[in-house]
């Protein structure tokens, strides 16, 4: 699908997020992955909600809709604490969440070419993004079909991921 559109989050959107978010849990467990996200609405636990918000006001958040309705949020920043610094300038994804009505199919794929224009226009040339990699995750197969490579897995706890990374050619 092609007629997504893109806006910018302000503030009083955040829970444009969350509930994304929320429903993204939902369809994990569903599946009986409660590993990724827990089994818990992202939007019940304070700390979750805190760091939306601090995504808003410290990064550059996206909403795709479709029809007026969320398909997906983007939120592109500086790498989180837990991956080592790239070695030269970079955009972090932070967040890549998709609705899973059918209407919305295709949305993270459109999200990721709109996070590769960003990093295009700001003249960056490496583009990174870490994802869930436990349990027989296909995240990891998702975004390589997306041009991205694994670089490093890494663990935070018991929560297993791994690093990926797009080299692009900036427009400036």
């Amino acid at each position: 699908m092609t007629d997504f559109e893109l806006e910018r989050l302000s503030p009083g959107d955040d829970q444009l997020i969350l509930d994304l978010m929320d429903a993204a849990v939902a369809w994990l467990n569903r599946r009986g992955i409660t590993e990724q996200w827990g089994s818990e609405p992202f939007s019940a636990d304070p700390r979750r909600r805190a760091m939306v918000t601090g995504w808003r006001e410290r990064s550059a958040p996206f909403l795709a809709t479709y029809g007026g309705k969320p398909a997906g949020a983007l939120v592109l920043g500086a790498h989180p604490d837990y991956v080592p610094a790239a070695t030269e300038p970079e955009v972090y994804v932070n967040l890549l969440v998709s609705s899973h009505q059918p209407e919305a199919r295709g949305v993270g794929r459109w999200l990721l070419g709109q996070a590769e224009a960003q990093t295009r226009a700001q003249g960056v040339e490496l583009l990174r993004v870490d994802c869930y990699s436990g349990r027989g995750s296909r995240l990891p197969d998702f975004y390589e079909s997306c041009g991205f490579v694994r670089t490093h897995p890494f663990s935070v706890g018991a929560w297993d991921g791994t690093v990926l990374e797009k080299r692009l050619h900036s427009s400036k």
